[in-house]
């Protein structure tokens, strides 16, 4: 048995805190996804994917989006299996009464903890959720599903485990040895939007396209085939376009700073990545204003979003500055033992520069603060 498994789609995203062209791009890269895993599954010969809940954004997602979605999955002679999830939870009269009304022959929506053969022998065993957020572990109900038969059972849920670190009352919360618990012989995750293996029967697929900043890697979707007493052969394959990169650099001078753009570059593909940047350090007034300049002139036109917080890059202080410091109070007294380990030279001079530098620094901060 050779299927994909994904989760988190999450369709309809309004990204409301980027522009509006950076918006339509991240919103279409999400239906294109759909696009990317249909190629996949066919690739492989994958008869069956399994989409792990929030296929949907919220439930009341517009026309647009439905249509997008299943059009896009009818495309492909794979099975699409969608499992309801918190964000797209399961309710009469609801989103999926909708999704049915578009569906087509190898659409099916998972509403009901009902399991299903889709394969002589292999069984699927979905858990719905049926309120946004449920207090009972959603897959309990596993334990209880005839599978007549079967010499495989799957297990397709949406959730998060224990081991995140949640607490006991979470809501959504699943045993994370639910497989073992279940008797599954592979237990498809949705609601961690990063690739997570639990065990070595139950994976989180993360989503197609990555959505926040802090994961390097892009999205990516799950090759899992499976045997009868054999464990699961899981592969990851890449399915985002997007990059969401964060970095936090501490610069000391513009030729350093060039040095880390250029490594950042090489290491992307520039128009599919979004960058989150934090800079701080003290340099000289004509280095700040060449970062600047790289900054304003090339990054932020290479970069699919930029997004720079340079408020902790200071020009550094000149000797009349450092000079002009209080001679009063802590501070006064402070700089004076600087200034003297300066005098002195040897090893601690360098490090009692940057350090005089630094308390200028934050002495201007407060007096402007103070103002």
């Amino acid at each position: 048995m050779r299927f994909i498994h994904t989760a988190d789609w999450q369709l309809g995203k309004p990204f409301g805190r980027f522009d509006a062209a950076t918006r339509t791009a991240l919103t279409e890269a999400r239906f294109d996804a759909i696009d990317t895993i249909g190629r996949t599954a066919a690739e492989h010969e994958a008869d069956h994917v399994f989409v792990a809940g929030d296929v949907f954004d919220t439930e009341g997602p517009d026309e647009r989006t439905i249509v997008q979605a299943v059009t896009r999955m009818e495309r492909y002679a794979c099975r699409w299996w969608l499992l309801p999830g918190n964000h797209d939870f399961a309710r009469n009269g609801g989103l999926w009464d909708r999704v049915r009304k578009r569906c087509v022959a190898n659409v099916t929506v998972l509403a009901q903890p009902e399991p299903r053969e889709i394969a002589d022998g292999v069984w699927l065993l979905p858990a719905p959720l049926l309120h946004r957020h449920t207090r009972e572990d959603p897959t309990e109900t596993f334990d209880r599903m005839e599978t007549p038969g079967a010499t495989l059972r799957i297990g397709l849920a949406h959730g998060s485990i224990r081991d995140f670190g949640t607490q006991g009352d979470a809501p959504n919360l699943i045993a994370p040895d639910r497989a073992a618990r279940s008797n599954l012989d592979y237990l498809a995750l949705g609601d961690w939007h990063g690739l997570l293996c639990v065990d070595a029967r139950c994976w989180y697929s993360g989503t197609p396209e990555t959505d926040r900043f802090g994961r390097d890697e892009p999205g990516h979707c799950l090759l899992v085939e499976l045997a009868a007493g054999s464990l699961p052969a899981v592969t990851p394959l890449r399915t985002g376009r997007y990059q969401w990169l964060q970095r936090d650099w501490t610069v000391a001078d513009s030729t350093g700073f060039a040095a880390l753009c250029d490594d950042l570059l090489a290491a992307c593909e520039p128009a599919a990545t979004l960058l989150r940047l934090s800079l701080s350090g003290i340099v000289p007034l004509t280095d700040r204003v060449a970062m600047l300049a790289r900054i304003e002139d090339d990054l932020s036109h290479r970069l699919r979003f930029f997004d720079v917080r340079d408020g902790d890059v200071v020009a550094r202080p000149t000797e009349d500055d450092l000079a002009a410091l209080s001679t009063e109070g802590m501070i006064g007294r402070a700089a004076a033992m600087l200034r003297a380990k300066i005098e002195e030279g040897g090893a601690d001079a360098h490090h009692a520069r940057r350090a005089l530098e630094r308390l200028f620094v934050e002495t201007l901060k407060a007096q402007e603060s103070a103002a």
